[in-house]
């Protein structure tokens, strides 16, 4: 098939079709286990029934209104994700990167607002993090290779290495008026943050009077087997940002916050034209109402425990992974010494053996599967993944 698409993205040779739950079909009926999860998109799946229900109903009723008013779907999602975090107020928008624009560019308003004339625009961000792919949220992650070809760049923004409570403590100042972290470096290799350096944040945002901001793109909406993942952790953010599993699908994103914060936000400040969407709002209430259960987050860290150990097993018997770490459904599998950087072509046979996987950098192999993952379909992707590893060493 002819490819019309700007060729910016590699696309693997299998054209998908349709899925169902933890299944994807591809145009030529191939069976695929994903524990990919549209990179932890797909929080519930493919095609949850009371999504496509949520969806539909939506359908009949409101597609578009412009963001000149406001509607009862984007209401009653804001309401939910209020009720159930630290925060007062919501923004929404498209996608993380928009959600994590919006984050950077109110902790810069909130700074000129309250500290007039100080200079206090500095944002402090984390080496090897990855917060978007706008002009702004690809400076402020901390990877060259995502922004060496665009700059010039957007100044005022340091990088500091992630988990390094010195060089954090020495990096803020009253010139800081935010620090983002993200709980789990999810794009770099699903690197954990330790609880003293987020904690070593807040406290030095408060010196400083700077905002924390917390990128839960990835990690938020149960992924973790919490709400959000900063919830394991004494640290109440500023700021927190959402997108992927909010709409399991839908396009969505939301940055979340305190009223003191938000109200910085004054009419014609920043917007949206498709922020709110009451399609989009609406299948994320029928999603939260899932996600947010104690089955669904005791699912995640049974089956994140079992998918840990197995992937364990399998990277000692074949000799494959020196470690597998993460938290919940959100896992990365370090290639040994003998392997290293070889993650990408393990990915690739482990789609000719029928599972879906992805990498996190050259190094690490990711997962991050349906929140609602069954043991048929996690052992199912192990057994397919041990054969895809045995084709990988005998290569």
């Amino acid at each position: 098939m002819h490819n019309y698409l700007t060729p910016n993205f590699n696309f693997a040779p299998m054209f998908p079709e349709h899925g169902q739950g933890s299944r994807v079909w591809d145009k030529n009926g191939q069976e695929y286990i994903d524990l990919a999860g549209g990179i932890a998109v797909n929080a519930l799946g493919h095609c949850h029934p009371i999504l496509i229900e949520a969806l539909t109903a939506q359908a009949h009723k409101l597609w578009h209104i412009s963001n000149i008013y406001t509607t009862q779907p984007a209401q009653e999602l804001a309401q939910r994700l209020v009720k159930d975090t630290f925060a007062e107020q919501v923004f929404f928008c498209n996608s993380g990167a928009e959600a994590n624009e919006a984050a950077f560019k109110l902790a810069r308003k909130y700074a000129r607002d309250h500290f007039a004339g100080t200079d206090k625009h500095e944002i402090i961000a984390c080496v090897n993090g990855f917060h978007g792919r706008t002009l702004f949220t690809v400076s402020v992650g901390g990877q060259s290779k995502y922004s060496d070809d665009f700059a010039p760049l957007p100044g005022g923004i340091r990088h500091i290495p992630f988990n390094d409570v010195a060089t954090l403590d020495a990096a803020v100042n009253d010139k800081t008026c935010a620090v983002v972290i993200e709980p789990i470096q999810g794009e770099s290799g699903v690197l954990p943050a330790n609880a003293e350096f987020l904690q070593a944040a807040r406290k030095a945002c408060d010196r400083h009077q700077a905002l924390l901001i917390f990128d839960e793109v990835q990690t938020g909406m149960g992924r973790t087997g919490k709400l959000f993942a900063h919830q394991y952790y004494d640290v109440q953010p500023d700021i927190v940002s959402s997108a992927k599993a909010l709409g399991c699908g839908i396009p969505i994103g939301a940055m979340l916050t305190t009223a003191k914060v938000g109200s910085s936000f004054t009419p014609g400040s920043h917007g949206s034209t498709f922020g709110g969407n009451p399609l989009a709002c609406a299948v994320g209430c029928a999603a939260f109402d899932i996600i947010n259960t104690p089955e669904t987050m005791q699912n995640v860290l049974l089956q994140g425990e079992k998918l840990q150990a197995g992937l364990q097993e399998l990277g000692t018997a074949m000799g494959v992974f020196s470690l597998v770490r993460g938290q919940g459904l959100l896992l990365g599998c370090v290639m040994s010494d003998e392997y290293k950087g070889r993650a990408a072509q393990l990915m690739q046979l482990a789609l000719q053996h029928g599972v879906l996987v992805l990498v996190a950098g050259q190094n690490v192999l990711r997962l991050a599967p349906s929140l609602l993952l069954t043991d048929a379909d996690l052992q199912a992707g192990l057994q397919r993944l041990k054969a895809a590893i045995t084709a990988f060493v005998h290569n």
